[in-house]
């Protein structure tokens, strides 16, 4: 059986975060710098991108894939519904450019994008009873990039 582990000692691995909803987002930076830390990874090895806006995270992301020197990346954002239909928009399209970029250049692409029905339910995903979601999503770009250099090496 061949799978990843969660040491990020060598891997360089990119963030990238939306500013709008910030007092949610900088919670979900947080937790995934600090769970990328603690798994070995150095802070010169990190490099944290924010963009406006969820809606963005797929174009920078891609953007970072294509320079191949990151292991992995992890997105983070926080949409969160509103009264009109732009929030199943924002988040179908988020969703559908973050899975391109890791198919399309075989990077590990983390899914650290809130969707929540309301703030408090994204505040309790950001380090709250829920836990980090941005610390989640570190360890899953991690163990997916120690598994596909592992793969790659059979």
């Amino acid at each position: 059986m061949t799978e990843g582990d969660l040491s990020a000692a060598g891997l360089k691995v990119g963030i990238v975060v939306s500013r709008f909803n910030s007092s949610i987002t900088d919670r979900l930076l947080e937790g995934a710098l600090d769970a990328l830390l603690r798994s070995g990874a150095k802070e010169g090895d990190l490099e944290v991108v924010r963009v406006p806006g969820a809606f963005e995270i797929p174009l920078v992301t891609k953007t970072l894939a294509e320079t191949k020197r990151y292991a992995a990346i992890v997105c983070l954002g926080a949409l969160i519904r509103g009264e009109t239909p732009h929030f199943e928009h924002l988040a179908t399209q988020v969703a559908k450019g973050i899975a391109e970029t890791s198919l399309e250049w075989g990077v590990p692409v983390a899914f650290g994008v809130l969707t929540a029905d309301s703030v408090d339910q994204a505040v309790e995903r950001a380090g709250g009873k829920r836990g980090n979601r941005g610390a989640e999503a570190a360890r899953t770009a991690v163990e997916m990039a120690v598994l596909l250099k592992k793969l790659k090496k059979k």
